[in-house]
């Protein structure tokens, strides 16, 4: 039997794990840390449980990607919470704005942006209802053989089927080309500055150069609902993991990956830290291009020995994770918060704040919350301070912590004195615990429908995760990792009783 090795226990890699294991294929899961999620897991410090990276989980509304997911693995259900408003946007003019999933957004907009900004909406609304429509097809993007070729266009053919009126309308095919700033020609300041700063959290890019389809998509996330999950974002995880070992596969835990062995350019072996060499006839990594390329060497395929040593865009992360009374929450105060304090955005004066749950008593010691502040940052510094002046590296963490402090106490006045824990962490820090080489977070900035990397890198080599498209969010890594179930399946020509029943819903889902 072909033994399948997935590197990473991430949202990415566990979604392709579950549904190959649930085929049949005998799959192995090995990964580097205690608990399973990389940016998307919950860790355990001084009594707390702290989101590491991600904290806001979307998809679950029926019919979409986590449903699909859930479907394809055979989970039952997911321990989620729906939450609504999904955040709440707070302007540099002090001005706070609710992301309702519901009817409510209309008048919260026009009360926020003025009757002007209807235009931009409804285009943002329409052009993204038709991009998930599409992309929970699965389409195999971009397509990296003939059969692929024939499936994209069955599953265009399809889409465009359903509202031929509506999807061939030609501002589809320029937004394809252009930004989402193209609909912003007359747009106010402050729409203006709540766009960007949800774009650099949902494609790692402002509207300026934002490809106009992703970022419709992208903007939708609120919209489509938002959950919280039991335990913190390692929920989901969690769960992911629970169904890979329910339907057969292993997960080996604290085996860091060190060398992927490769004969006549296929992998034949996976070794790690722990002196093991476990068989391969096929690998997933669920990995940044650059870890993957570190593990293979002079063996990489030429794409991966072409990297730049260091990533010369996207973002890492500065977080400070804080145990927090909770007698200095408001009432009713939501779970998610984007505080805008000026331009230019990043680098503490856009900071994201997450609240643990207060049902979620395992978050935290009884009367309190766990909390995780964050802000995009660039590598580059962190790093050269890291290498070459330590004294100068922890002045300038202690600068991002406070700049995270103050954002946060402008929503919650008493963040300060009612904390009891503030541990801060930069891309070092994520590329310590995360293993992410330089600790780049969040994939490429969709830029273009071209950025994201097709999965597909050798014969038996395969890369999951916001790396691939359709890049970052828990629910866009998941849509990743049924694709690349979907195409080992169809490799792999599996004949037993479950794959038969796997493998027609994920082609189900691509022609539907």
């Amino acid at each position: 039997m072909t033994n399948i090795v997935i590197i990473g226990a991430g949202v990415g890699g566990l979604t392709t794990a579950a549904i190959l294991a649930r085929a049949g294929l005998n799959v192995l899961v090995l990964e580097a840390q205690v608990y399973p999620g990389g940016c998307a897991g919950t860790f355990y410090h001084q009594k707390y449980r702290f989101d590491a990276g991600a904290t806001v989980a979307g998809g679950f509304y029926p019919g979409g990607p986590m449903d699909l997911v859930a479907q394809a693995a055979g989970i039952e259900r997911w321990p989620a919470h729906e939450a609504n408003p999904a955040m709440v946007v707070h302007l540099p003019d002090g001005a706070a704005v609710p992301r309702w999933a519901d009817e409510r957004r209309h008048n919260e907009r026009r009360h926020a942006f003025g009757l002007q900004s209807d235009a931009f909406w409804r285009w943002q609304e329409q052009t993204a209802d038709d991009l998930w429509n599409l992309a929970l097809r699965l389409p195999p993007w971009p397509p990296q053989s003939p059969r692929e070729a024939v499936q994209l266009v069955k599953a265009g053919l399809g889409w465009l089927g359903r509202d031929p009126g509506r999807r061939l309308h030609p501002h589809l095919i320029l937004d394809a080309g252009r930004p989402v700033a193209a609909h912003m020609a007359h747009a106010p300041e402050n729409l203006r500055h709540f766009v960007d700063a949800q774009l650099l959290i949902a494609a790692q890019t402002t509207s300026r150069y934002a490809n106009a389809l992703y970022g419709a998509a992208a903007l939708d996330l609120p919209r489509r609902g938002v959950v919280h999950l039991a335990g913190g974002m390692g929920g989901l995880a969690a769960t992911l993991a629970k169904a890979v070992e329910q339907n057969g596969g292993q997960i080996k835990y604290k085996q860091t990956v060190t060398r992927l062995v490769m004969k006549q350019g296929q992998p034949v072996a996976v070794e790690t830290n722990r002196h093991k060499s476990f068989p391969a006839d096929l690998v997933i990594a669920n990995l940044t291009p650059w870890n993957l390329a570190k593990l293979m060497g002079d063996s990489a395929p030429r794409r991966l020995r072409r990297l730049p040593a260091q990533p010369q865009d996207g973002w890492g992360a500065f977080v400070t994770y804080v145990g927090l009374d909770a007698a200095a929450i408001p009432a009713d105060f939501a779970l998610h918060h984007q505080l805008i304090r000026q331009e230019p955005l990043a680098e503490g004066n856009t900071v994201f704040l997450s609240l643990s749950p207060a049902w979620d008593q395992d978050r935290a010691p009884a009367g309190r919350r766990a909390v995780t502040l964050s802000t995009h940052t660039r590598l580059k510094d962190w790093w050269a301070l890291y290498d070459q002046d330590r004294d100068a590296y922890e002045a300038r963490k202690q600068v991002y912590a406070d700049r995270l402090l103050d954002a946060a106490a402008t929503v919650l006045p008493s963040m300060r004195e009612a904390a009891d824990l503030v541990l801060p962490g930069t891309p070092v820090t994520f590329q310590r615990f995360t293993q992410r080489e330089w600790g780049w977070v969040g994939g490429f900035p969709q830029t273009s429908l071209f950025r994201t990397w097709a999965p597909k890198l050798g014969p038996g080599l395969w890369l999951v995760g916001d790396s691939i498209f359709p890049g970052q969010s828990t629910a866009a890594v998941a849509l990743g990792g049924m694709r690349v179930a979907a195409a080992v399946l169809q490799e792999q020509t599996v004949r037993d009783k479950v794959s038969q029943a796997t493998s027609p819903l994920l082609s189900g889902v691509m022609e539907s």
